[in-house]
């Protein structure tokens, strides 16, 4: 047995620069998932704006995406990465507390969140990338997949313990403290980044030219199992992963809710995505695109009977089973891109899939948004999983001889 099979579903929390970052990112996951809740609520409750307005500024937020996530995969190829995240840390950080301080002293308008939505996911859009092939730098090579899994269960620990602070903060506070409380897990991150040995970093000694972003989309073109799982994750991505919008309007419109119970809708969802992300800690072998794509059409199918729920309660229950299902699908996407692309590719690799992950939201979000306020925000839900379920089956379709053409020819 090998000491990385021995150690088990824990085994990246050997490297020292590992540990560090973890639960640096713990503390600024929770922030994220709080100031989330919180803009929601200012759109949707202290702005008094309805399901259109929430999907531009969820647009905005996610806009940045789609014009510099290749650029900052180029980047990430090219430069220091631990530098860079300092950079995107601070900016994220100054982002929020001027929205926090703006709210605070009752001078925010829509306007302003808007801008500084857009400031913030600017921020987000160059640390993604970067972020995601960091990772191999902190772990190496062996331990890629299980430190992608331990990351997105970081990740879900902060969307479980993050909306349930913001909704008590805003009961008592309103929402300007849960901006501030963003803005000061950044901090952390700057701390743990400054902190990481750079001797111990697993970094590709290749010489660090100028790498062309063309060069990471032809190597994706090659790749017919590569585009299955990036056309899955479009689908997935851009219509089933809306929970942000479809909790803050179930709870404000259809039950009529306070923001501690739309916070703790976040919550619940998440207890779903982080029993899959621990689960998928033990799932090295067995995320293929197959898998994947099953994955996604029944995340889609479980979107259509959310919707159902006639109830508050019988909808919260409902949303676990629907997080597991979707963090299955984009935890074992994102671990199979990383694995299976070489190191001198990577940042340019995972920049075009965080553009399709978060650069279709721009589009996306405005229309359920739209839709939401046309037709009701039961039917969106159920479109919305309509069309992930069949555009991953869709894709199995098409893709299916392509995929097994490729490996034969290996």
């Amino acid at each position: 047995m090998s000491v990385a099979q021995s150690e088990g579903p824990w085994r990246s929390f050997r490297h020292r620069n590992f540990s560090l970052f973890f639960f640096a990112n713990l503390i600024s996951n929770t922030g994220t998932w709080a100031q989330r809740v919180a803009q929601d609520w200012l759109v949707v409750t202290d702005l008094h704006k309805g399901g259109s307005a929430l999907g531009v500024v969820t647009g905005l937020q996610f806009l940045p995406n789609l014009l510099f996530s290749l650029h900052a995969g180029a980047l990430a190829d090219r430069l220091d990465k631990r530098k860079l995240l300092i950079l995107t840390n601070v900016g994220g950080g100054a982002s929020a507390a001027v929205l926090g301080w703006l709210t605070i002293i009752h001078r925010i308008n829509f306007l302003e969140v808007c801008i500084l939505a857009f400031a913030l996911g600017a921020f987000g859009a160059l640390d993604a990338p970067v972020r995601q092939s960091f990772t191999s730098e902190l772990v190496g090579k062996n331990d890629i997949a299980n430190a992608v899994s331990l990351n997105s269960a970081n990740f879900n620990l902060g969307r479980l313990i993050g909306p349930a602070i913001s909704g008590l903060m805003i009961a008592a506070f309103h929402t300007g403290p849960s901006f501030i409380l963003n803005a000061a897990s950044f901090v952390f991150v700057v701390i743990a980044l400054l902190l990481m040995r750079p001797s111990e970093l697993h970094r590709n000694l290749e010489d660090k030219k100028v790498r062309k972003i063309s060069e990471g989309i032809t190597y994706i073109r090659g790749r017919s199992d590569l585009v299955a799982i990036i056309a899955t994750v479009f689908f997935a991505a851009t219509f089933g992963l809306n929970f942000q919008i479809f909790n803050a309007l179930v709870s404000t419109k259809i039950f009529h809710r306070n923001a501690g119970a739309f916070g703790l809708l976040g919550s619940v969802l998440a207890i779903g995505s982080l029993l899959a992300a621990i689960a998928s800690t033990r799932l090295d072998q067995r995320r293929t695109p197959k898998f994947i794509i099953g994955s996604s059409v029944i995340f889609g199918f479980l979107l259509v009977i959310t919707s159902t729920m006639p109830t508050y309660l019988t909808y919260a229950l409902s949303l676990p089973f629907a997080g597991f299902l979707a963090l299955t699908t984009m935890i074992s996407a994102n671990t199979y891109v990383q694995t299976t692309t070489p190191p001198e590719l990577r940042g340019r690799v995972m920049g075009f899939y965080i553009f399709i992950f978060l650069g279709t939201s721009p589009a996306g979000s405005p229309f359920i948004g739209w839709l939401s306020d046309a037709i009701g925000i039961r039917q969106t839900t159920a479109v919305c999983g309509l069309i992930t379920s069949f555009g991953a089956l869709a894709t199995y379709a098409i893709m299916r001889e392509r995929i097994a053409a490729q490996k034969r020819a290996v």
